[in-house]
């Protein structure tokens, strides 16, 4: 059967990158777009762009969690994609690795996407649709040294999305995960200029020697083929794929 309705797409993180890409896909798809970040400017200027709204949320914080959910159904009265996507990296050694960096990553992006999801869950439960999207990455399946908090949320978000599906099913609510390589985004720039400073080496030294190395396909992905999956996940065509951690890993796990 397929949707009627027009779509409700609350997308977290969307003033750059992922996130960015996945509002962009969304609204071209027919989707009244919300883009929730911490970046006004650019939040704005990107919701006025796709004719969506913007709603700034600090997601670190249940309050800004609850308010985001609040604020979306009372402009729009309902939500029917989720996208978890806000998040950041630190990298340190464990006996290095600052407490209140752990405690904001693991807020950030691990309970606000389960706060976002309850919050959420009662309108996709009464109109018996929903699809919730959480952007995992490669590091929610496998471990890398020096980002232990970027990891184990990434790795309890997975945890989420299986929980999420076994109880959504019923209601036709859909949660998958997808669990991306390096993609190019701000983030990964930055992580880039990082490892070149820290290595001696050139930008793109670290993205072939570095980044690529376990990869069988070598290059960075593009946001927006993180979008179209997300939108391939939303559709009707992929109405049987929940509980699913799915990679866009350019072959890394293959090994």
């Amino acid at each position: 059967m397929k949707t009627q309705f027009t779509k409700v797409a609350l997308v977290t993180g969307a003033a750059s990158g992922i996130g960015l890409a996945c509002a962009e896909r969304f609204a071209r798809d027919g989707c009244s777009v919300v883009i929730a970040d911490v970046n006004e400017d650019a939040g704005s200027t990107h919701a006025k762009r796709l004719n969506g709204n913007f709603i700034k949320a600090d997601l670190s914080r249940r309050e800004g969690c609850k308010r985001l959910v609040e604020e979306t159904l009372r402009q729009h009265g309902s939500v029917h994609i989720l996208v978890n996507n806000a998040g950041f990296q630190h990298v340190s050694p464990i006996e290095d690795f600052p407490e209140e960096q752990w405690e904001r990553m693991i807020y950030l992006m691990l309970t606000a996407p389960f706060l976002l999801t309850r919050y959420c869950w009662p309108s996709m439960k009464k109109q018996k649709w929903g699809r919730i999207i959480n952007i995992g990455s490669i590091h929610a399946l496998i471990a890398s040294p020096f980002k232990v908090g970027y990891i184990a949320a990434k790795h309890g978000l997975v945890g989420i999305t299986r929980t999420a599906a076994l109880e959504g099913g019923e209601y036709g609510i859909t949660v998958n995960a997808i669990c991306p390589a390096y993609v190019r985004t701000p983030l990964v720039d930055n992580q880039i200029a990082d490892q070149a400073k820290a290595n001696r080496m050139s930008p793109e030294e670290v993205i072939e020697k570095i980044m690529l190395a376990p990869a069988a396909v070598k290059r960075l992905i593009e946001p927006a083929e993180v979008a179209d999956f997300a939108a391939y996940l939303c559709s009707d065509a992929a109405a049987v794929i929940t509980g699913a951690a799915l990679t866009m890993d350019l072959g890394w796990t293959a090994r």
